[in-house]
């Protein structure tokens, strides 16, 4: 069901970082963590996951004037965040980053151009689709770990462990990001 232009605004507005920590409370974002790390541990990507509960204004200005769909500004919100987070630094251009918007039970999945070599746009989204039931049901849980689990399976698929150099060295430096979830 598509929201009226107000009710939009109002709800962009309205909701604020205690929305966010309220759906991905502390104890939430340490299992998230672990999570996280465990993946990792079982690829070489870089996987971050950023939950946000509304958009700034700047974006909602670009909606309204330029008349953009929501769903394009979003996925525009998802790509600075993921430069931002510099998630383009790994050594395999291989970040995913798992984006959840509060405001319009909305996610989205951002893969750096070494994973989308290898990934069609149309899996992801699929992906996408699969994650918006959780979400729009406030199974904010299911919904994050559903997503780091289906990216996990891609970058193990594609970007497995390289393990070590004869050194003792692991062959691709782990662990280049953070672990631990963005909440605003």
């Amino acid at each position: 069901m598509k929201s009226s232009l107000f009710t939009r605004l109002i709800r962009h507005r309205w909701m604020d970082e205690n929305d966010a920590r309220r759906a991905v409370p502390p104890d939430l974002s340490d299992r998230l963590q672990r999570r996280v790390a465990a993946s990792e541990r079982r690829h070489t990507g870089e996987v971050r996951i950023y939950v946000e509960a509304s958009l700034p204004f700047s974006y909602l200005w670009r909606h309204l004037r330029d008349k953009l769909p929501i769903e394009q500004i979003v996925r525009e919100r998802a790509v600075m965040i993921f430069s931002k987070l510099r998630m383009w630094d790994t050594a395999q251009s291989n970040g995913v980053l798992i984006y959840l918007l509060l405001a319009e039970h909305s996610i989205e999945l951002v893969a750096d151009r070494g994973v989308s070599r290898h990934v069609p746009a149309a899996e992801w989204q699929a992906m996408v689709d699969r994650l918006g039931t959780s979400l729009r049901g406030n199974r904010f849980e299911d919904g994050l770990t559903q997503a780091l689990e289906e990216v996990s399976a891609v970058l193990v698929q594609h970007f497995p462990e390289a393990g070590e150099t004869g050194a003792g060295v692991p062959a691709v430096q782990s662990n280049q990001l953070p672990d631990a979830p963005v909440v605003r």
